[in-house]
């Protein structure tokens, strides 16, 4: 149901940018249910790859495949980001920040660089994207996907005012990208929908509040748009929260993170534990007071987290706050991602598990502090267990006034996030308790892969499997830290620039 709506801007203003400079683009969005080998143009020249890192060992596959027919492949997205020295093994070019004089340069040399891709990256993020209408004719057939609703991605500003030391964005300055083009973006939806229905990919939605929303009620007659985004409570006071609800603001995913840090963040000040608790609990039901959908998302595994009292105080909102849907992460350090990464590669805690189950909540990849395995999932599995229960399910129905959103929670509950994860939580209990060779991996006394993981990659990748190049599944997890000692080979920095002109070819 969701997974086409998740799909990520930066490969459709990759195809925008590519068509600017004269090429004919084929694009495939991959949401994890089509043949992708089926449906892979069997006469391009360069292919472009954006990916997470969970989908990392689909992406190497699919390069070694489109390698043997003459491809030249280039990584680009946050995989590339955290972990450009692995990925530089399985492609010919690995990006970081991009923007058109990036694709540029890739496509002026265009030529295979093996064994090891070449390393391009620009000096910040760009400071313009392709809008929505550039966009289009890449993201229809995406959102063609969608079964049930279908969500337009846009942006109004890249990086993150906060630091929050576990996040990708935390060292990426804020920039408001062009309000002009996000109007007439909204104008172009307009045309495309009785009522749009917006994602906003914004890290932080709302940062310069009275600037956007004024955008938008510019561009939009009052109820012609619904829209949903993430944001920090530290924005969501009742005056912005009116605002949003006349403007057709249909969900929040506000980001609580800890009870013990990211105080600023959550508009709490200095107030930890059952006082923050109670504190968020009381803004969160304000804000379903407006807006009738709202994720709070938190982080397990955090080294300010010891014993029962993280899981217990969640559980106490859970039951204060029965409206919100939480959405629980494990902490996970994505190679270069964030500063605090160092720490932990310095201090031998990064578990090398495949990238395949890096996705925020199959697998904790920092050993935690104050936990040993067993006892940190048994908790993870006793929250997601009171927060999905039946009688939470039913609080939270109860206390949700759209309809939309009750079936949005009710789904979600149902399946992989609440239902599915209980069933994984307690079936990794169980390998942790009775395996000793699945707790020995957990651990880092052996470096040997528990076949249970190996044999699910396997499957998931289905025909890919074949195409995975050797030794794919391991990696050098404290990549980081070694490159600060000997660095590897810089990226070449290739500044912003202007928009080309659209070259023929």
């Amino acid at each position: 149901m969701m997974n086409a709506n998740l799909a990520s801007i930066m490969p459709q203003a990759i195809g925008v940018w590519c068509e600017r400079m004269g090429h004919r683009v084929s694009f495939l969005c991959y949401t994890g249910f089509e043949d992708v080998v089926a449906e892979l143009p069997a006469d391009v020249d360069v292919v472009f790859v954006g990916a997470f890192s969970e989908a990392a060992q689909v992406a190497y596959a699919l390069s070694a495949l489109l390698r043997s027919r003459g491809a030249v492949t280039v990584l680009g997205g946050p995989h590339a980001r955290c972990y450009p020295e692995d990925a530089q093994k399985y492609f010919d070019y690995v990006l970081g920040f991009t923007d058109e004089a990036v694709i540029s340069d890739v496509l002026e040399d265009a030529g295979p660089h093996r064994p090891l891709g070449r390393l391009l990256g620009a000096v910040k993020q760009p400071l313009a994207l392709p809008g929505v209408r550039e966009r289009w004719k890449f993201a229809e057939p995406t959102l063609r996907k969608a079964p049930l609703f279908q969500i337009v991605p846009m942006l109004s500003s890249l990086g993150c005012p906060y630091t929050c030391s576990f996040c990708i964005d935390s060292t990426v300055p804020y920039q408001a990208l062009d309000t002009d083009e996000l109007k007439a973006d909204l104008r172009f939806l307009l045309t495309k929908y009785e009522r749009p229905l917006v994602g906003w990919h914004d890290p932080n939605f709302g940062v310069r509040f009275d600037a956007t929303m004024s955008a938008i009620e510019e561009a939009v007659p009052a109820g012609r748009i619904d829209f949903a985004a993430e944001s920090s409570l530290a924005l969501l006071g009742e005056p912005n929260l009116k605002r949003l609800r006349d403007n057709g603001c249909v969900g929040l995913l506000p980001g609580i993170e800890s009870w013990y840090e990211m105080g600023n963040k959550s508009r709490t000040a200095g107030a930890q534990g059952l006082e923050k608790v109670r504190t968020v609990a009381e803004h969160v039901n304000m804000i379903l007071r407006y807006v009738p959908y709202v994720q709070a998302n938190m982080v397990f595994g955090l080294d300010t987290d010891e014993g029962a009292e993280p899981f217990e105080l969640t559980k106490r909102f859970v039951d204060l706050a029965p409206g919100a849907l939480p959405g629980y992460s494990l902490l996970t350090a994505f190679g270069r991602a964030a500063p605090l990464n160092l720490s932990y590669q310095r201090a031998g805690r990064v578990i090398p598990f495949p990238f395949h189950f890096l996705n925020c909540h199959q697998t904790m990849n920092v050993r935690p502090l104050h936990y040993d395995w067993p006892d940190f999932i048994r908790r993870v599995g006793d929250v997601t267990r009171h927060t999905f229960s039946w009688g939470a399910i039913a609080k939270r129905m109860r206390a949700t006034k759209s309809l939309r959103s009750r079936i949005l929670n009710l789904v979600r509950a149902v399946s992989t996030q609440g239902f599915g994860r209980i069933r994984y939580y307690r079936w990794m209990s169980r390998m942790l308790r009775t395996d000793p060779g699945f707790l020995a991996y957990f651990e880092g006394r052996t470096s040997v892969l528990p076949r249970v993981f190996s044999d699910r990659i396997r499957r998931e990748l289905g025909p890919l499997w074949s195409w995975l190049p050797k030794g794919a599944l391991a990696y050098e997890p404290n990549a980081y830290a070694d490159a600060q000692v000997t660095p590897v080979r810089a990226p070449s920095v290739v500044p912003s620039a202007p928009s080309l002109a659209p070259a023929a070819v």
